[in-house]
């Protein structure tokens, strides 16, 4: 994996400028692949970091959440913006419908993720989570769709066409029991080939803040689409089980 930088003749101080943890590189585009997600070719695995919002610590006002998406070298790749109104954010809490919108470093939205309103229990199979993730915006990649089990947390992976790829599995009671919880990435033969892990950021921070960390591991190879869909099953499965009105 190499960093590129761009300095151009007329703009060298603001290439001087950019931020050292920043991973700069155009968007050069690969033919068979959603504009702005070449760079996820070159990654096998990715932390999403929740930003810590003063407001929402202090007072419990829940505000919109934003997220840092890095690379195994910390380096910022993506940012991730909840877009939702207020009324909707105090009153329905980590079950609101949301849109997530994805940039890159250059400020340009490269992957829409969606959820719509619905109630949630694992009593009712009628009342199941769903996601929809489009890359670039307008253009589908996939669903995170929530199946039906008394205990276990289970989703499945779809493409754009609707068609199974991809199983997604948790822990049971692992929100809630485990400073570190793991839910396996599957294929539809039940083999494990990653993981979204929700990582402990410490006693106070749990405690006080609904502000959390997220790792993703999946093959280097793996279609750059479902990738786009792991990133957006991780902000599913904060909202649905670590997101609290702390």
């Amino acid at each position: 994996m190499r960093v590129i930088f761009i300095c151009l003749r007329d703009k060298s101080d603001k290439a001087a400028m950019q931020p050292m943890n920043m991973y700069m590189v155009p968007n050069q585009g690969i033919p068979g692949f959603p504009p702005g997600l070449e760079y996820l070719t070159q990654v096998d695995q990715l932390l999403i970091k929740q930003k810590v919002e003063l407001i929402e610590a202090l007072a419990g006002f829940e505000s919109n959440n934003k997220y840092e998406i890095r690379n195994s070298m910390g380096q910022n790749v993506f940012y991730a913006v909840e877009e939702n109104d207020c009324l909707t954010r105090q009153c329905c809490g980590p079950l609101r419908s949301f849109t997530i919108r994805i940039l890159d470093n250059f400020g340009q939205e490269i992957i829409t993720v969606s959820r719509p309103l619905k109630c949630m229990s694992c009593f009712f199979p009628c009342c199941l989570q769903e996601l929809e993730i489009q890359a670039p915006p307008g253009n589908t990649v996939g669903y995170v769709l929530q199946q039906w089990h008394p205990f276990l947390p289970k989703f499945t992976i779809e493409n754009e066409r609707r068609e199974p790829v991809l199983k997604l599995q948790g822990p049971f009671c692992g929100w809630s029991c485990l400073p570190d919880v793991d839910f396996e990435i599957l294929t539809m033969d039940e083999v494990s080939i990653g993981k979204i892990s929700k990582q402990w950021t410490g006693l106070l921070r749990e405690a006080f803040t609904d502000s959390d960390n997220f790792g993703i591991q999946f093959p280097m190879d793996l279609d750059v689409r479902m990738k786009a869909v792991m990133i957006g099953a991780c902000f599913l499965i904060d909202f649905m089980f670590f997101e609290t009105n702390n």
